[in-house]
């Protein structure tokens, strides 16, 4: 067989595999006929053919265009995040591998879900996972940004003392370069908690673990009102004096207290409206591990969502404002700043990314606790009526009631004094 013919198959049969499986069998069917053409570029030919038909396949031309805007996306995020020619060889190291490790995630992942769980099965399925994918590669340039700035050392001035109070590594760095080196152990546990998040929700979207499309959808909502009014409190980062920009001393009080009520409260609701609508099977036994899984998986994907969405709008906030004169205007047009002020904002703003990596681990485990609190809730037993009680049909062996006589019992009583009167006379 010449190499074109190798490749030709090897095509034919990566295009088999994404015609979907009511028309699998033909598409099989097309490439197995081109056996029978004499070879050379006859059957070259015909395979040809076959591709094209294959790629006529509605499902399949929408696959193919996912893909395309998915390598673009991911090209695009890649290039924001990949380091300049300016960053010192650790840092760039650093940079780069956290690049290829999350597009290799992104890749890799899908594909050994898909084989072990199965595709997703609805539009909820899909959206989420979409909404997960955008919200890592968005992650990938902010984080980069930000963790330049940190170590790139002014050239002098305040801005100069600012930088040398804020980082004790010891020396004395150049001015202009960036000083120290990459954390290690932090980047090694960002991948980690990428992973997490990516594997989790693969698999809490695929067709064999039976998560309902009504839990995804409620805890995907519930978690983004989470996300935003999380973002709306920390915009900058949990560091006091670089957050809440646009809500100054008691006026951010009542929204840090609606975060924390809905920190508890929407994956305690969303646990229970999902173990509400799920199908219960006729065994009460099974249908309480239904219940119980349900919640478990919208306690997940509701805070996973809600903290994914706080440090992608958190991330982002903060490199634009390393970025863009327009953001900073806009974030303290209540107050301007001198340089050097600024400077220390910004300093501690991007130093305090962290604060959404704490919150990416914390919140699911406050989201699994709350949740089954609210999927046990809806799965108490419901009071019955008493059989024989009052307003009940009488029970086995129960005399039937006396029925009241027209009047109501006032005239009921009225003629029991009656009757007694004219005995007595």
């Amino acid at each position: 067989m010449s190499w074109s013919s190798r490749i030709a198959a090897a095509a034919g049969r990566r295009a088999v595999r994404l015609v979907p499986a009511a028309r699998r069998d033909w598409a099989e069917a097309v490439w197995a006929e081109a056996r029978e053409v004499p070879p050379g570029w006859p059957r070259l030919a015909w395979r040809a053919g076959g591709v094209l038909l294959i790629a006529k396949e509605g499902q399949m031309a929408r696959r193919i265009g996912i893909l395309l805007l998915g390598a673009v996306a991911a090209g695009t995020a890649a290039w924001g995040a990949w380091p300049k020619s300016s960053v010192s060889l650790s840092h760039g190291a650093a940079s780069q591998g956290d690049v290829i490790i999350t597009l290799t995630l992104l890749a890799g992942l899908p594909l050994l879900t898909r084989r072990l769980l199965g595709p997703p099965d609805s539009r909820a399925a899909r959206w989420l996972r979409a909404g997960f994918y955008v919200a890592i590669l968005a992650i990938m340039p902010a984080k980069a940004v930000a963790e330049m700035f940190v170590g790139a050392v002014p050239r002098g001035g305040i801005d100069r003392h600012t930088f040398d109070l804020s980082n004790s590594n010891g020396g004395l760095p150049v001015p202009g370069s960036v000083s120290g080196g990459p954390d290690w152990g932090g980047e090694i546990f960002l991948l980690f908690i990428t992973a997490c998040y990516l594997a989790v929700i693969l698999a809490l979207t695929a067709r064999r673990t039976k998560v309902a499309p009504a839990t995804l959808a409620i805890s995907a909502r519930a978690g983004l009102v989470l996300g935003l009014v999380v973002y709306a409190v920390d915009p900058l980062g949990g560091e006091k004096i670089a957050t809440n920009p646009w809500l100054r001393g008691s006026a951010a009080d009542p929204l840090v207290a609606l975060a924390w009520v809905l920190l508890f409260s929407a994956p305690f609701v969303a646990g229970a409206l999902a173990a509400q609508r799920c199908h219960v099977p006729d065994d009460p036994g099974r249908a309480s591990i239904a219940r119980a899984w349900q919640g478990f998986a919208a306690g997940l994907v509701c805070t996973g969502v809600g903290a994914l969405t706080a440090t992608v709008l958190g991330t982002s906030t903060t490199a634009l404002m390393l970025k863009s004169a327009w953001v900073r205007g806009w974030l303290y047009h209540w107050h301007p700043l001198t340089a050097s002020a600024l400077y220390g904002r910004e300093l501690w703003a991007s130093e305090d990314v962290a604060f959404y990596a704490a919150i990416c681990v914390i919140f699911p485990i406050i989201g699994i606790m709350a949740a089954l609190s609210g999927a046990g809730y809806a799965n108490r037993p419901r009071p019955q009526p008493d059989s024989g009680g009052p307003g009940g049909p009488p029970g086995p062996g129960e005399p039937e009631p006396v029925p009241e006589p027209p009047g109501g019992r006032q005239l009921a009583d009225a003629g029991a004094v009656g009757l007694s009167a004219l005995r007595s006379g």
